[in-house]
């Protein structure tokens, strides 16, 4: 049973990352979360301090992203799940909507992400990644 809990997170995940690709809104993302979800970015180029968010501030983040992104991408590298949790290696592009430091409209910014998801009844409860920006 753990083996098919396993994949089928690891399938949901992939689905999850689909759907901010082509820029699902709240109400469809949600479906992937858990109520109480929790999402830890530890410190990066972006945010120095990192952030921790729930629910609606994810939300918020991913409107955020919207309105400076024309579009992302995320290439799964790696991919290991394993009962309730899923682990990814991602390279992450995205597509500027508006200028951005050095990097002008429709230029590309690009990361290397490790991003780890545990699951809870077939939904998203803990995220926690880890994000590597090149330089811009």
């Amino acid at each position: 049973m753990a083996a098919n809990d396993a994949k089928a997170n690891l399938a949901r995940a992939r689905k999850y990352l689909a759907a901010i690709e082509r820029g699902a809104g709240t109400a469809e993302l949600s479906t992937f979360l858990t109520p109480d979800v929790v999402q830890m970015e530890f410190p990066n180029r972006l945010l120095p301090h990192g952030a921790e968010r729930d629910r609606t501030a994810l939300a918020e983040a991913g409107e955020r992203g919207k309105a400076l992104l024309k579009e992302q991408r995320f290439e799964v590298r790696n991919a290991v799940a394993a009962g309730n949790a899923v682990a990814l290696e991602l390279t992450w592009t995205g597509t500027l909507a508006v200028p951005f430091h050095s990097v002008p409209v429709g230029g590309q910014l690009r990361a290397h992400f490790a991003f780890f998801m545990e699951f809870r009844n077939g939904r998203i409860a803990r995220m926690h990644n880890y994000d590597c920006f090149e330089p811009w």
